[in-house]
């Protein structure tokens, strides 16, 4: 139980700062938003749309948001490769690795845009490029860091196939 425990909160902080960064850099750069804008974004999901130009506050919850929700994937794949040994042969090679992330990736950015973000929002999602560069990018930075860093430690205890 411990060790699933420590497993979880490397791979929720991994991949809470990776895409963090992901998500900021492509919001200031590839969109010439602002920081404070994404993160109010973010907060607006749950909080509502008061939340965006509402200041730093705002800008702190849509952050904190960003890491509950880094957390709780993080959580679904540790436990999925911590009972399953056919997942842990398959997260064995650097490859496997990234056709499970190929997978998972682009599966969590489905259930966040399809049905999360609307049950909170009320609206369907915007079938746009931004939301195509999501799925992709999801593969890249979300699905890699998860499945990498939760894989690591079933490497050599996986068995041979």
């Amino acid at each position: 139980m411990r060790s699933t425990m420590s497993l979880w909160l490397r791979t929720g902080a991994v991949i809470a700062l990776v895409d963090f960064c992901f998500a900021s850099a492509l919001s200031v750069y590839g969109y010439h938003s602002t920081f404070a804008r994404l993160w109010q974004g973010v907060a607006s999901v749950p909080f509502g749309p008061g939340a965006i130009g509402g200041g730093d506050r705002f800008t702190a919850l849509g952050i904190a948001c960003h890491v509950c929700v880094a957390f709780t994937w993080a959580g679904v794949f540790v436990m999925l490769v911590s009972r399953w040994p056919a997942l842990q042969r398959a997260t064995a090679t650097p490859l496997g690795v990234l056709g499970v992330a190929a997978l998972y990736g682009p599966a969590i950015w489905l259930v966040m845009s399809l049905a999360v973000i609307p049950a909170f929002t009320g609206r369907p999602p915007a079938f746009t490029a931004r939301w195509v560069i999501q799925v992709i990018g999801h593969i890249f930075f979300v699905g890699v860091p998860i499945v990498w860093t939760a894989s690591r430690p079933f490497v050599r205890r996986a068995p041979a196939a």
